[in-house]
């Protein structure tokens, strides 16, 4: 027991400099100055005459103080671990072996946590993320695939204690779904889920096939960051179509039946949102106006427009584009995402939301290509 104690304390003193990395990689003396700067800011006589820039000013404060606060928690414990392990294993102490080896994998994970959390540097990344199914053609099969991947991501929105909204949803006909929209809420919700936009691959021996064949089904993941309402996205009242009609779908948790549902047309782009699930008229168009919004400025930021007026249509925001994952069950069990490269044999873990492994790799290798193009930039 003593030689894990050793084992235990040669690991964690190895994490002093993983954990003295993320002071660069957060750029921690920044963010105390930072920090420090608008601590006197906010004491200013005049902080409250700007409501928006106050509400601005205050909100940032409580980003960079968390990550000061997470980095120097995450120290702190290192530093109480090592001194456990020491004092224990002076005093010839072998009752907390599984105690110190626990602390030390914790510490481990989320010092790697953490450093993951640095790459997320997007503009909405710290935004609650809207998430949307869409089966391919195939019927049934893929409308059954297209709630596995709904089932997988609300699983993995639970795993990290994210809120999981759903706001719209059209049932299968016969199993599955047409289509359904969620919104994950909590920090960093967009920054992670962004990895999961694109096409999904399913190939399983089909329940709903008599004769027992291997079929392989597509199915579509939409993901946009819910935007800040100060925004400045101003969408033409006269743009769009606003019908009401009564909700529809897979009832009981899904569904509030009431004559409350907004579909909302973009008449200039032919780009349809609707809601369904809020409590009242009122908060469906909000949120659809929302959803909207998202949409028009992932266009056009993808397309390199001006202003939102240029968008000339959706092709580009509906069309399939290339597979990003396969997710094989028959005849061997493997799920590989074809852009990094990472895959994982635990089918079944990963359709119950442990997709992290798939998530951090994407952030790694979209980093790193980034850092390449900048090399090239500079040539």
């Amino acid at each position: 027991m003593l030689i894990a104690l050793e084992e235990a304390k040669y690991k964690l003193n190895g994490m002093r400099s993983k954990i003295a990395e993320l002071v660069s990689a957060l750029s921690i003396d920044k963010l105390r100055s930072e920090a420090a700067e608008l601590d006197k800011l906010m004491a200013s006589e005049n902080f409250w005459a700007d409501q928006a820039e106050s509400s601005r000013v205050i909100k940032q404060s409580k980003r960079i103080k968390e990550i000061i606060e997470a980095y120097e928690s995450l120290e702190r414990r290192l530093e109480d671990a090592i001194i456990m392990c020491e004092m224990a294993i002076e005093e010839n102490d072998e009752s907390i072996v599984d105690e110190i080896t626990k602390e030390a994998n914790e510490i481990e994970a989320e010092a790697e946590q953490m450093r993951i959390d640095t790459l997320l540097s997007g503009e909405y990344d710290e935004s609650n993320a809207i998430v949307s199914f869409h089966p391919g053609a195939g019927g049934t099969e893929a409308q059954d695939w297209a709630l596995m991947l709904y089932r997988m991501y609300t699983r993995w929105g639970e795993r990290h204690n994210y809120k999981v909204k759903l706001v719209d949803w059209l049932d299968g006909e016969e199993a599955g779904l047409k289509s359904a929209t969620i919104i994950v809420e909590g920090k960093n919700a967009y920054g992670y889920l962004k990895s999961e936009r694109g096409v999904h691959r399913l190939v399983r021996i089909s329940p709903f096939d008599a004769s027992g064949r291997r079929h392989t089904s597509f199915a579509s993941v939409e993901v946009l960051p819910e935007l800040p309402e100060d925004n400045s996205i101003v969408i033409n009242e006269n743009d769009l179509e606003i019908t009401t009609h009564k909700s529809s779908g897979a009832g009981g948790q899904h569904i509030n039946k009431t004559e409350s549902a907004v579909r909302i047309l973009h008449k200039p782009t032919g780009i349809i949102v609707s809601c369904q699930n809020e409590r009242s008229q009122l908060q469906n168009k909000e949120t659809a106006l929302k959803m909207l919004k998202a949409r028009l400025m992932e266009i056009k930021e993808r397309e390199h427009l001006e202003k939102i007026e240029d968008i000339q249509g959706v092709k580009a925001n509906i069309e399939w584009g290339s597979q990003i994952r396969s997710y094989v069950f028959m005849p061997y069990t493997l799920v590989k995402d074809t852009r990094t490269g990472y895959e994982d044999g635990n089918i079944q873990a990963v359709m119950d939301g442990d997709i992290d492994g798939f998530i951090n790799a994407f952030l790694v290798w979209k980093a790193s290509n980034e850092k390449e193009k900048d090399k090239i930039n500079k040539k």
